[in-house]
């Protein structure tokens, strides 16, 4: 199709005078008060005791390593009051677990509380002690593990989602993906 933009596209000559705008407004007058329909946000906090800024990730693992239940919150939810929904998630899907490790955020009576209301299990706090500088501490380190296994997916490695539920589904995806490479690898025998 030939170009339309000579001389005599759309029958005008070359004296002809394109139409002059009649000083209205382009945009529609009904979208004036409106917002714009873009994405939504789910609200992010800030603890200032761990000044991290954005969601938490509250994950319950077995001794593997491997994921059982997870639950995205604002930052600014308490770690003892996001074990709930985390622990709610693992009763119905693992009723065998009987002992669950936590270290000292979970402490508390509103984590206790939590405990006691999804079923039969008892709550162990791993604490610190007095121990100075980075020291392993038993059971806690395979949660910390989890987090580092899961930090190395791309979309992990920072808060990039806007939406708890697509943070909690490349969650899942990443751990989908670390359990898919371990059956995959062929085995030493």
């Amino acid at each position: 199709m030939p170009c339309s933009s000579g001389p005599r596209a759309g029958g005008q000559g070359l004296g002809a005078q394109r139409p002059r705008p009649d000083g209205g407004d382009h945009r529609q007058p009904e979208r004036e008060g409106c917002r714009k329909g873009g994405a939504r946000v789910d609200p992010s906090g800030y603890d200032a005791g761990k000044k991290v800024k954005g969601k938490k990730r509250h994950v319950l693992v077995d001794t593997l390593g491997l994921l059982l239940s997870a639950a995205i919150h604002p930052a600014d939810v308490q770690d003892r009051d996001g074990a709930l929904s985390v622990l709610r998630a693992a009763r119905r899907l693992f009723p065998f677990v009987e002992v669950i490790f936590a270290d000292g955020a979970y402490r508390g009576e509103t984590a206790a509380k939590a405990v006691a209301e999804t079923g039969l299990w008892r709550l162990e706090i791993v604490s610190r002690g007095d121990a100075k500088g980075f020291v392993p501490l038993a059971k806690r380190w395979i949660v910390e593990r989890t987090f580092a296994w899961l930090g190395r997916c791309r979309r992990l490695a920072k808060d990039f989602e806007n939406l708890a539920v697509n943070a909690l589904a490349f969650l899942c995806l990443g751990m989908i993906r670390l359990m898919l490479r371990r059956l995959a690898r062929p085995s030493s025998a």
